[in-house]
């Protein structure tokens, strides 16, 4: 069985920007790429699992994601090594536009359904995996799931704090940013 971080994208990985839909728009926080790079070398997978309501609202397609999340890839590669192992995506949203994207679904988190994909393709423990994200959400997703709970203060991470603490979903740690929470990890694999 493989250990993985699954990684909330905006706000944790890149900077948020509401509705991502160009590769253009790609803003890397300067220390995500050693941040990664440190997980796969501790025998870490990096899996991204990311709410893409923009699509079910219409604000663009799986094409333009497909895109954005290929030039994500090529950023995300050291000596021609790709640092992301696989990356999931809920274009599920309840007020869409799009029919077939507008409906609740368990792959939009708080919902497992991205992770239980990732789990099975990848013969993943939750056990020895992590949920490294920015929102209440990313939390409630990671307790639904199992996983290891890191907020980051990056993106929405200081306005999720509190919201954290008050629904009881709190945190084993509240990191600065993505390569202090990569930190954490390493770290906690040794003492663990």
């Amino acid at each position: 069985m493989n250990k993985a971080v699954f990684l909330d994208r905006d706000g944790t990985l890149i900077e948020e920007v509401n509705y991502l839909k160009k590769k253009e728009e790609i803003s890397l926080f300067p220390e995500t790429k050693k941040a990664l790079l440190n997980l796969k070398e501790s025998g870490f997978l990096n899996i991204i699992i990311t709410n893409q309501s923009g699509i079910a609202r219409g604000y663009f397609d799986e094409n333009d994601l497909d895109s954005v999340h290929s030039e994500l890839r090529k950023i995300l590669t050291d000596k021609g090594e790709e640092l992301i192992d696989g990356i999931y995506y809920s274009p599920y949203h309840t007020e869409g536009i799009v029919d077939k994207f507008t409906k609740e679904s368990n792959f939009r988190k708080p919902g497992t359904g991205m992770i239980d994909q990732a789990v099975k393709e990848h013969s993943l423990d939750i056990k020895e995996s992590f949920l490294v994200g920015d929102s209440i959400t990313d939390m409630l997703c990671a307790k639904n799931a199992g996983l290891k709970k890191i907020l980051v203060k990056t993106g929405y991470g200081e306005r999720d704090f509190d919201k954290c603490i008050e629904k009881n979903v709190i945190p084993e740690y509240y990191a600065g940013n993505i390569y202090d929470a990569s930190d954490y990890i390493i770290n906690y694999k040794i003492l663990d």
